[in-house]
């Protein structure tokens, strides 16, 4: 299946809004705390169960994008964005049945494996191409595209909130929810199909820097050099470090204050889950734009050692002041986000453009394993903390020290990054023939 290839004078600032269309559309993943007490509620569950389907998106979401990075890269990205809506779309409508018959199974089985790989897939689809099209601003191009996973959940979660005062937090009224959204993204992410195209050539602009200039390495090289398992860890450790607040941000506001005398409502907290949303979202583009200036190492030293000042100011003043619990919340989401957006572009400094999509896809089992690690430090913590008999804040102190710690190890890792060492270089001739390979014949 070739990929479509833009016509003569087409504009590359039409790529990023159909990555934005598939990005706002499986953003929808960090909303997914709003469904968490009404689905506690309708099914009997944990707070650790229900964070089971996230869990299990996120780890599918890293699992498909590893495995599916060389099909994106050689098929496209109409192809992948294709499979990312049929996935994701379909994840809705299997969980619309389980939440139906009250079959939780249904639930993670379509949320988290089906949705899970069409996340994954998505994610990745329009990163090799972005970076392509933008060889000269690749930290802004791709903080653009994933900008819009960050900002789904602005959109989303207020818009389930609505739904379930409409159509009921039972188990019927989270179907009706779960049947909506999978409809209408599925509308949605079809205007990323239709309108994504890659470049006629290596050069997508006059005087742009050729796309496949510097040294290039290949996905199957990058992973055993030492410097793709640093950018691992830092990955793994900052992601762990967001999730963790995320995932369960609605409910972990409202404990924070339950015992003040400004307690937190049902509509404040999901308030607050869309601000934390619009704080990932700004980082993505904010801060991925700045690596563009200041570099990627710098970036990701305020990502980490700034992260860890945040938390630490949450875990031992938090509960004193909202102000303050909010705004350093904001600032870990804008890092978070920040993170995701920046890391792509990492990656293309230091293995180059040939199989960047691959590669990435191959790091975001990182994501993966901070999908799992995150939710279950805050949630699992704070269940044992709630049968010991602690309430409020002392049911998330001891996650936000090992959070604290997490963020620290990955200070470290992103210290011991240096450029790839030649002999991972691809040769010259045979980089040639491949990048010739790689583009479409002209039309």
């Amino acid at each position: 299946m070739s990929p479509p290839v833009a016509p003569a004078g087409w504009s590359r600032w039409l790529v990023p809004p159909a990555a934005l269309s598939v990005h706002l559309s499986i953003g929808q993943a960090y909303a997914w705390s709003v469904f968490k007490p009404p689905l506690e509620s309708a099914l009997g569950l944990s707070g650790t169960q229900s964070a089971l389907p996230f869990q299990l998106g996120i780890v599918m979401l890293g699992l498909s994008a590893a495995f599916g990075g060389t099909l994106v890269e050689r098929n496209g990205p109409r192809w992948a964005m294709t499979v990312a809506l049929v996935c994701f779309s379909s994840g809705f409508l299997i969980s619309a049945l389980g939440a139906a018959t009250e079959q939780y199974w249904l639930i993670v089985l379509g949320y988290g494996f089906v949705g899970g790989i069409g996340l994954g897939i998505g994610y990745i689809s329009p990163v090799s191409t972005l970076i392509k099209w933008f060889p000269d601003r690749p930290g802004m191009a791709t903080g653009i595209a994933i900008m819009g996973f960050g900002g789904g959940a602005l959109i989303a979660s207020p818009w389930s909130t609505q739904m379930l005062e409409s159509f009921g937090t039972d188990s019927s009224g989270i179907a009706q929810a779960f049947l909506v959204h999978g409809l209408v993204y599925a509308v949605f992410m079809s205007l990323g199909v239709l309108l994504v195209r890659v470049p006629r050539s290596e050069k997508p602009v006059e005087g742009a820097p050729s796309a496949f200039q510097g040294p290039q390495v290949s996905a199957r090289d990058a992973v055993r050099t030492p410097q793709f398992w640093c950018l691992w860890v830092v990955l793994c450790m900052n992601v762990t470090a967001g999730i963790g607040i995320l995932e369960k941000a609605a409910p972990m506001i409202t404990d924070f204050f339950a015992d003040t005398s400004t307690p937190v409502s049902v509509s404040a907290a999901a308030g607050f889950v869309a601000l934390l949303s619009a704080a990932n979202m700004a980082g993505r583009i904010g801060w991925s734009s700045a690596s563009d200036l200041i570099g990627r190492k710098n970036i990701y030293r305020v990502y980490l050692g700034v992260g860890a000042l945040m938390y630490a100011l949450i875990a031992w003043f938090g509960d004193s002041s909202k102000p303050l619990f909010i705004v350093c919340a904001l600032v870990i989401l804008s890092f978070y986000g920040g993170g995701f957006a920046t890391i792509p572009a990492y990656l293309k400094d230091l293995f180059g453009t040939y199989q960047v999509g691959a590669i990435h896809g191959r790091l975001l089992t990182a994501w993966s394993t901070a999908g799992v690690l995150g939710p279950l430090i805050v949630n699992w913590i704070a269940d044992h903390q709630k049968e010991a008999g602690e309430h409020g804040s002392s049911l998330y102190g001891l996650s936000f020290l090992i959070m604290i710690g997490l963020l620290v190890i990955g200070f470290v890792a992103n210290e011991l990054v240096r450029p790839v060492h030649a002999r991972h270089h691809i040769p010259a001739p045979r980089e040639a023939a491949d990048v010739q390979r790689q583009q479409p014949e002209s039309a």
